[in-house]
């Protein structure tokens, strides 16, 4: 079902917008014998946005996910971590020296990578780290990346700020190339379902894991990586956008239970649909103005999250 409604939320994305286009019109652009213009229509820009929403959203949901089994927290999520926060950081630099495409990509890894080692590192200490304290160094170091990234903004160029705040609010306008996003959602994906079974047995607790013959430092590092690598690909992609990571995987465990092997795949389904629809309507609503998707995830998250923190009293 959440792949039905993931191709649903493509075909809607490539056919609904300024230049409406009907499903016969459709299949005459894909079999190259329609309107050219709805050609280039769907090929040059819906159809590479709509693909790079879609991955971006399953980037985040699935590190979302991760960082939930994790923590064993529901309000753990790479924005919430400061991962994200330090992938920003690393872009913005990369936007402000001039840098290309790949070397922002790399700079965004280069600084969520830097945010883990900082997050992990303090919340160690001289003893082994906890979920509670690995939280709230997370809140902390994402509230620095936070100043960082202000300050950042206060010294950068007048004709470059309004591009820098948009894409901080999450923007899918310029994402031409959705390939980096599947190059890495798709092996992220394949390496994490045999982990099924020992993220099922560290959500009961380390000492449990431990007990039963899982290697927790390990895979917790690993955990981490790939959620880092997850997150900066994402930031890179589309920006700073919020709340998939957190909803997505929480609604689908109240719906269909815990089990990992399960909710990861899952979680890349849902969170792509969510944001390709998202994306749908922040170009539609107001066109021809677009909105920071960004805009649109808060505005469905902030209400559904706070409808779930009022069903858990």
């Amino acid at each position: 079902m959440l792949a039905a409604l993931g191709a649903l939320a493509l075909l809607v994305a490539v056919t609904v917008g300024s230049v409406s286009m009907s499903l016969t019109e459709l299949w005459m652009a894909v079999a190259g014998r329609g309107d050219p213009l709805f050609g280039e229509l769907v090929f040059s820009l819906r159809l590479p946005r709509a693909m790079a929403a879609f991955a971006t959203g399953g980037l985040l949901a699935l590190a979302g996910a991760l960082m939930q089994v994790l923590l064993r927290n529901p309000l753990a999520d790479p924005y919430v971590l400061g991962i994200s926060g330090g992938a920003a950081v690393g872009a913005l630099a990369s936007m402000l020296l001039g840098l290309g495409t790949a070397m922002v990509s790399g700079s965004a890894f280069a600084g969520a990578l830097l945010s883990t080692l900082l997050v992990f590192g303090l919340a160690q200490g001289r003893g082994s780290w906890t979920p509670t304290r690995l939280l709230l160094t997370g809140v902390v170091i994402a509230a620095g990346w936070g100043a960082v990234i202000t300050f950042m903004l206060s010294l950068s160029p007048a004709d470059r700020l309004p591009g820098m705040l948009y894409w901080l609010m999450g923007d899918l306008s310029y994402a031409r190339s959705p390939w980096l996003a599947w190059l890495v959602l798709i092996p992220v994906l394949i390496v994490t379902l045999p982990l099924g079974r020992s993220l099922n047995v560290l959500a009961r607790g380390p000492l449990q894991a431990a007990a039963l013959g899982v290697a927790v430092k390990p895979l917790a590092w690993l955990v981490y990586g790939l959620a880092s690598l997850l997150t900066a690909v994402a930031v890179t992609t589309a920006g700073s956008v919020g709340f998939v990571g957190l909803i997505v995987p929480h609604m689908l465990r109240l719906v269909l239970g815990n089990d990992q092997r399960i909710i990861l795949p899952a979680s890349v389904m849902a969170g792509g649909a969510l944001l390709t629809i998202a994306d749908t309507l922040a170009r539609t609503l107001m066109a021809p103005e677009q909105l920071p998707v960004g805009v649109i995830t808060a505005l469905l998250g902030v209400p559904t999250f706070l409808f779930l923190l009022y069903r858990s009293r």
